[in-house]
């Protein structure tokens, strides 16, 4: 197969339609920071907490449909080991949109945040939630590292073109962009890389149902035709892990600077949470095109194409099966629009991983702890190099393994784990303070290691119930065991929260010993509490008119 020359073209197009986007998001970002009343670094951040109700619902959604989505769920249905049922993303995803808008919207953006670790560094102080930052960070890092695999293995499938260069052209143009206009260039380039995705998938769909080598889909649905039926089965034995994996996938979302940042760009958390509820609708529809690429490839003889025998999962090559389908299965100049989809969706979520890391750094670490009288100028150098640390050590991951899933599952994990119990009761329980979140945190680590990952070769040290040997004969733990370590994060967050209180209030222990201080942090925050009350109420006794919601719009 030789250089694809046309695919290279078309791909040169997109690049430069997108970074043409970025440019003039930018330009209008700067003009929105003459305007605004915010800091500059709320305008790169946050837009200004003025986004367009629109483009807010496209930002947040191409932040999630990613390369991991769509090929991690074309992987998943075709696998003959997995199936549709395994093919988690699109449900679970609503979920964290839902529970989103209904629980989280509010809290963030009614109290301004700049990043999901405001409220840990104002209750905990800056030490501890330096630590709970880790775990984000590295996050988004392996975030970087999906979005990139999926779109090595695509170019080098279609174009013929070098993985390596494939990864490094397209990770330089997403940190070119986001450098240039933070949260406007990544919300703006979001909205012309969904409807990119959108149409580029539905368009290869038709191509791929009809193509001769394939048989109907509902024929192999329930049927063991050239593999296992693509709908998938979840056996008694493996309900536990399924359950684990959605509950991962639902709740470790909620997890995310990324989400948090959408929410906090929204002029008020009305339209944050209409933002989350919009969002959701779109994740399952633009889930649909890769399951049915996925059930194609699975209902296909791959014999009779010129990709020949042994078919892709043999061949280990189950997680570049969408590229590989609409390289065989479709004309040349459909696959090409294919390739655009999955660049696009790309592009969509590194830079919204891009731009995570670099807020959290850059406002929960340098301004807050490193160097508090950073000027504006200071702290937009700080994000710009935050962004290119980031994407070069995403870049550089994405040699070390070429599974989409890996990355996918890993980073995931490590968010609903670790962070999700954290984040739940630093925003819902006044009872929680810096001990506990130690406790709680330390525990959730030491579990979790302990626990095992077949996904990077660590074996378990602790054996749950059901765990034993694959179909691939790692050793894999089949009980809900992710699901118990959050909850038992959770629960030590509480109890010892709980206990130091009780010590400390008590007079068992000196306030000399209180090292996080919690005596005089609850002070503050009850009198922080008993000021906002008094705001409002004066609000509203001097203009009835004014509503609560009105009262929490941009700062612009």
């Amino acid at each position: 197969m030789s250089l694809n020359v046309p695919g290279l073209v078309v791909m040169a197009v997109f690049y430069l339609l997108i970074l043409a986007t970025g440019i003039w998001a930018s330009m209008r970002s700067k003009k929105e920071e003459k305007k605004c009343s915010g800091d500059g670094m709320e305008i790169t951040l946050l837009a200004g907490r003025n986004i367009n109700l629109l483009v807010g619902i496209f930002t947040l959604t191409a932040t999630w449909v990613g390369g991991g989505f769509i090929l991690g769920i074309a992987e998943a249905v075709y696998n003959p080991t997995l199936g549709l049922v395994w093919a988690l993303m699109p449900v679970p995803y609503v979920l964290t949109f839902f529970l989103g808008g209904f629980f989280f919207a509010k809290p963030m953006r009614e109290n301004k945040y700049v990043t999901m670790m405001d409220p840990f560094q104002l209750k905990y102080g800056n030490v501890l939630s330096s630590a709970l930052i880790f775990p984000a960070l590295v996050a988004d890092v392996l975030w970087v590292a999906r979005t990139l695999v999926s779109l090595g293995g695509t170019m080098s499938v279609i174009l013929d073109l070098s993985y390596v260069y494939s990864i490094i052209i397209s990770s330089v143009v997403a940190i070119v962009y986001t450098l240039l206009g933070g949260l406007y260039s990544v919300a703006y380039t979001d909205v012309i890389q969904l409807i990119l995705i959108f149409v580029s998938l539905w368009v290869c769909v038709p191509f791929l149902m009809t193509n001769p080598a394939s048989v109907d889909i509902s024929l192999t649905a329930f049927n063991q035709t050239f593999q296992a039926p693509w709908v998938g089965k979840v056996e008694p034995a493996d309900a536990g892990k399924w359950i684990d994996d959605f509950m991962v996938l639902a709740l470790g979302g909620l997890a995310y600077q990324a989400f948090y940042q959408r929410i906090l760009s929204a002029s008020s958390y009305t339209q944050a949470q209409v933002t989350c509820f919009a969002s959701s609708a779109f994740c399952l529809v633009l889930g649909i095109p890769s399951i049915l690429i996925g059930a194609v490839a699975a209902s296909t003889d791959w014999n009779m194409t010129s990709y020949g025998t042994p078919t892709p999962y043999e061949r280990g090559q189950a997680g570049s099966i969408l590229p590989i389908a609409l390289q065989f299965l479709t004309p040349a100049y459909i696959s090409v629009i294919g390739i655009g989809a999955v660049a696009a969706a790309v592009m969509s979520s590194m830079d919204s991983a891009l731009l995570s890391s670099a807020s959290l750094f850059s406002s929960n670490i340098y301004k807050n702890i490193i160097r508090k009288q950073a000027s504006d100028r200071e702290m937009q150098w700080v994000i710009r190099i935050s962004v290119v640390v980031v994407g070069l050590a995403g870049t550089a991951l994405t040699f070390l393994d070429n599974s989409v899933l890996v990355f996918w599952l890993v980073g995931v994990d490590m968010s609903y784990t670790i962070m999700f119990p954290q984040l739940v009761c630093v925003l819902f329980f006044k009872v929680s303070n810096g001990y506990g979140a130690s406790v709680g945190y330390i525990m959730g680590i030491i579990l979790r290691v302990l626990s095992g990952e077949p996904l990077i070769g660590l074996p378990p040290a602790i054996h749950f119930p059901g765990c034993r040997l694959d179909a691939e004969g790692k050793l894999t733990q089949y009980f809900p065991f992710r699901t118990t370590i959050m909850l038992t994060s959770l629960v030590s967050i509480l109890l010892f929260s709980w206990l130091t209180s009780i010590i400390f209030n008590k007079g068992l222990l000196s306030e000399r010993w209180d090292v996080f201080k919690i005596n005089r942090k609850q002070a503050k925050a009850a009198a922080a509490a008993k000021a906002l009350v008094e705001q409002r109420a004066y609000s509203k006794k001097t203009d009835p008119s004014v509503s609560k919601q009105l009262l929490d719009t941009t700062s612009c």
